[in-house]
C-alpha cells in the first residue's frame, strides 16, 4: 500500500476530533473514518527529537538527536530513518514541506523533493500561510503523477509549517471572546487572542489536509493508502511544549489504511510515536528492523490485545537552551525528573508569545521548580499534585524510578555519564541561562 505520513509544528491535541473548539472540519470528517488514538504520546516534546524518534522507531537520546537539526544536531544513523529504510524495501520515497529530522534534507535520502523544503521565517514574499498551500498544491500534483504512472508504492511525507508560531492573525470569523485559552493558562483577553490566532493556524493546516484528502479520491488513491495524521508535541503556549505534562507530550494521532478495522473508533490504549515505524512496516509487509524499540499497533487494531505497551518514556536534553529531563507515563501514573544544575524556569524555551508575556509580567519566570514530580493521573489529569511525599504512593514511586532508571541504563542514558552537565555537538548553537544571569549573552556557541 502507499504511505502518507501527514505531519505538523505544535498541534498537540488541539484539533476538534479531540473535543476542542478548533476550526478543523475536513480532519474530524476524516476522523469519523479512521481511528483517533487518545492516549498517544511523543518521545520528546520538542521539535526535532520528536520526529527523529517517530521516524526512526527509537528514543532521541538514543537515535543521536538530543537537540534541533537546525542547531546543529544530527541523527546517527541516517539508514535507519522511516524514509531512507522504506526506500531500501521497495517504496519510492518523497518529501514535501518541512522536515526536522537533518539539517540538510539531503542526508534523508528521498528519492524525490517536493514543493520547498525550508521556510524562511525573515522573508516577507510569501507567507507562512501560502508556503503551506504552495506545498500541498505541489504534493497534490506528486498524486497525480503517481497515479498516472504507476510504479513502486511511494512514502510521502508532507509536513506543515503551521501551526508554528508566528500564528497568522485570526479572522473575523474567530472570535476571542468566545474561546478558552488551554487549561494552563489564566482566561484573560492576551491568552484568548492567543489562542484565537492558533484556531487561524490550525484552520490553514486544515484546509491543506482537506486539498490532499480530496486529491486522494479523486486520483483513486484513497483506498489503497495508509494515511497517517499527527503532530510533534503540544502546542507553543507556556507549560505546553518543552514540557513533560502531558500537555507538552500529548499529540494527536489519527490514522487509516485498507481494510482498518477500527475505522470511526476512538482508541484509548496507551501508546508512543515510536510505535509508528513497526507499525509501518508490518502494514507494509517488510520486516521491521532490530532498531525499533516500539511496538506495533496491529495487534490491537486486529482485537488479539486490549494494550501493546504498559509505559512510555519522554525527554528533553536540549532544545533552545538546555534543560535535561526525564518522564516514565503509564496509563495512570506519572513520574518526572529533572537532571539540571539549578531549579530556575528557563525562558528560552518558552516561545515567545502574548500568553508568555503575560507570565512574565506577572513573576512566573522567578517561579522555582522541584526535582521530581509524581502524578496520579486519574484523579489529577491537570498534574497539579504532586505525590512525591505522600506515603500513600511510596510503592508506585518506587516501582516507577526503578523503571526509569532501568530504561536510562538501557538505552545508555548520557545523563548516567554526564549527570546535569550532557555536553553538546561540536558548533551546536544553545541559548544561555538567562534565567541565571541576565547580563549575558543570548547565545553560547
Amino acid at each position: 500500500m502507499n504511505i502518507i505520513y501527514m505531519h505538523t509544528h505544535d498541534s498537540g491535541r488541539y484539533w476538534s476530533p479531540y473535543g476542542y473548539n478548533i476550526p478543523t472540519p475536513n480532519i474530524l470528517e476524516f476522523s469519523k473514518k479512521a481511528t483517533v488514538f487518545r492516549q498517544c504520546y511523543c518521545a520528546g516534546p520538542t521539535c526535532s527529537p520528536s520526529r527523529a524518534g517517530l521516524l526512526t522507531g527509537y528514543c532521541p537520546h538514543e537515535n543521536g538527536m538530543q537537540g534541533l537539526a537546525s542547531r546543529g544536531w544530527q541523527l546517527n544513523h541516517y539508514e535507519h530513518h522511516l524514509a531512507n529504510y522504506l526506500g531500501k524495501n521497495g517504496y519510492y520515497t518523497a518529501l514535501c514541506g518541512i522536515q526536522h529530522e537533518a539539517p540538510d534534507h539531503h542526508m534523508i535520502g528521498y528519492d524525490e523533493i517536493v514543493g520547498s523544503q525550508e521556510f524562511n521565517m525573515d522573508r516577507t514574499e510569501e507567507s507562512m500561510e501560502d508556503w503551506d498551500y504552495n506545498n500541498t498544491d505541489e504534493a497534490c500534483g506528486f498524486l497525480r503523477r503517481r497515479a498516472e504512472e504507476g510504479g513502486k508504492p511511494f512514502f510521502l511525507s508532507m509536513g506543515w509549517f503551521n501551526t508554528h508560531r508566528e500564528y497568522p492573525r485570526a479572522g473575523k470569523d474567530i472570535n476571542p471572546d468566545y474561546l478558552i485559552p488551554p487549561a494552563p493558562l489564566y482566561d484573560c483577553d492576551e491568552n484568548r487572542r492567543d489562542m484565537a490566532d492558533y484556531c487561524q493556524s490550525a484552520k490553514v493546516v486544515d484546509q491543506c489536509f482537506g486539498r490532499l484528502m480530496d486529491c486522494l479520491l479523486e486520483t483513486g488513491q484513497r483506498d489503497d493508502t495508509l494515511i497517517i495524521l499527527t503532530t510533534d508535541h503540544g502546542i507553543a503556549f507556556p507549560k505546553m511544549k518543552c514540557t513533560l505534562y502531558d500537555t507538552g507530550i500529548g499529540v494527536a494521532f489519527i490514522m487509516d489504511y485498507p481494510g482498518n478495522p477500527r475505522r470511526g473508533e476512538a482508541a484509548d490504549l496507551l501508546m508512543s510515536q515510536l510505535d509508528v515505524f513497526p507499525t509501518v512496516c508490518e502494514l507494509a509487509k517488510i520486516e521491521t528492523p532490530k532498531w525499533a524499540a516500539g511496538h506495533s499497533l496491529l495487534p490491537y487494531m486486529e482485537g488479539r490485545t486490549d494494550k501493546i505497551r504498559d509505559e512510555i518514556f519522554s525527554e528533553v536534553t536540549y532544545h533552545a537552551a538546555y534543560e535535561p529531563k526525564r518522564c516514565i507515563r503509564t496509563e495512570r501514573y506519572k513520574l518526572i525528573r529533572l537532571y539540571d544544575y539549578h531549579n530556575g524556569i528557563v525562558p528560552a524555551n518558552i516561545d515567545e508569545a502574548p500568553s508568555k508575556d503575560f507570565l512574565a509580567d506577572n513573576g512566573y519566570l522567578e517561579k522555582k521548580r522541584v526535582r521530581e514530580y509524581l502524578f496520579d493521573l486519574w484523579l489529577d489529569p491537570y498534574e497539579r499534585e504532586n505525590l512525591t511525599d505522600n506515603e500513600r504512593y511510596a510503592d508506585i514511586y518506587n516501582d516507577l524510578s526503578v523503571r526509569l532508571e532501568n530504561w536510562m541504563k538501557e538505552t545508555d542514558d548520557p545523563i548516567l555519564k554526564y549527570g546535569s552537565r550532557v555536553p553538546k555537538p561540536e558548533g551546536a548553537r544553545v541559548n544561555r541561562l538567562t534565567c541565571l544571569n541576565p547580563r549575558l549573552p543570548d547565545f553560547e556557541e
